[in-house]
């Protein structure tokens, strides 16, 4: 299934339906009194989180969801039916917002939980409610109120505690396939991975965290190069970051300043995110490249060499992410 995580839809609640003017007539009633109903209420538009979902697909592909309209009143003093409500299923993590004002109007979080994004119009009344001393044949009612009409962004940032970040081929869904049973597209080109990737990371006894493989990033990343901030957008909810460089780059330090920098820029609040360094593929160099490796690297975070072919140090990230959670 391809990974959809942006879709703008339009929608509309159900219009109340009209009350009616209608009067009482039965055999051997000379007078009989005002009895028409109200209609019935519109429909409401409404939110609910499915934890069973991973896409926008089926919302891209319906852009407009509609509420059924409340039906008209009725004689004998019957109201309308009320319209029947829309629901929209989206995955947890999906943030919906105004299209025209960009304001951020919920962002569903939990299984099963329901907002009403737009509520459905009221009723209009019968004329048995205009009945009064002086008037006792109103020969009016209300009309239904109008439903509310809105667009609105659906945008899913994924929900993890970790977020893997690195450029392109530094072995982020290696990492993630070996520490969970995620599996990953895995290659040895750039850009192998094109969708984010969650995986299940288990530690000690009944514990676990989630850990998310962001596709790569480049330099100019946050202004639209390479895939673009298309992806960091899911690094925004994670609670901590690795950084894995590979240990083969020219000067890591620099590669570390050109990815914080671009989370940086996507967002100010990546900077207060705990975050740890990951060098990768250290099982290709040699003993004597890693001492002259560790007194190259002059960064005040703790950085842990890493290899996931050779399984090396993975406990001790792992742990660390623990502490850190």
């Amino acid at each position: 299934m391809r990974f959809i995580d942006f879709a703008k839809v339009t929608v509309r609640s159900g219009n109340g339906g009209n009350g009616i003017v209608a009067f009482r007539r039965e055999k051997y009633v000379a007078k009989g009194g005002p009895n028409g109903g109200d209609g019935g209420k519109g429909g409401n538009v409404i939110i609910t989180g499915d934890a069973q979902l991973s896409t926008l697909q089926d919302i891209r592909y319906h852009s407009v969801y509609k509420a059924e309209n409340g039906k008209p009143g009725q004689g004998s003093n019957k109201s309308g039916k009320n319209g029947k409500d829309t629901f929209i299923r989206v995955p947890l993590g999906t943030v919906i917002s105004d299209s025209d004002t960009n304001d951020v109007i919920t962002d569903i979080t939990e299984d099963k939980e329901e907002i009403t994004i737009v509520k459905g119009g009221n009723g209009g009344w019968g004329n048995q409610h205009f009945a009064t001393s002086t008037n006792q044949a109103p020969r009016y009612a209300k009309n239904g109120k109008k439903g509310e009409s809105k667009k609105l962004d659906f945008e899913l940032k994924v929900l993890a505690d970790v977020g893997l970040v690195g450029f392109p081929n530094a072995g982020k869904s290696t990492l993630l396939s070996v520490l969970s049973t995620a599996k990953p597209k895995i290659a040895s080109y750039p850009f192998t991975t094109l969708i984010p990737n969650l995986g299940i990371v288990k530690y000690g006894e009944y514990k676990s965290f989630v850990m998310a493989d962001i596709p790569g990033l480049i330099k100019g990343a946050s202004h639209g190069k390479g895939l673009g901030d298309h992806f960091l957008r899911h690094v925004e909810r994670t609670k901590i970051l690795i950084f894995l460089i590979d240990v083969n780059e020219e000067d890591i330090f620099e590669k570390y300043k050109i990815l914080d920098n671009e989370l940086n820029q996507f967002s100010s609040e990546m900077k207060h995110k705990p975050r740890i360094l990951c060098v990768s593929k250290i099982d290709t160099v040699d003993e004597m490249d890693k001492l002259k490796l560790k007194n190259k690297i002059k960064l005040s975070e703790d950085i842990i060499y890493i290899s996931s072919v050779a399984r090396k140090n993975l406990d001790k990230l792992v742990n660390k992410t623990a502490k850190y959670l």
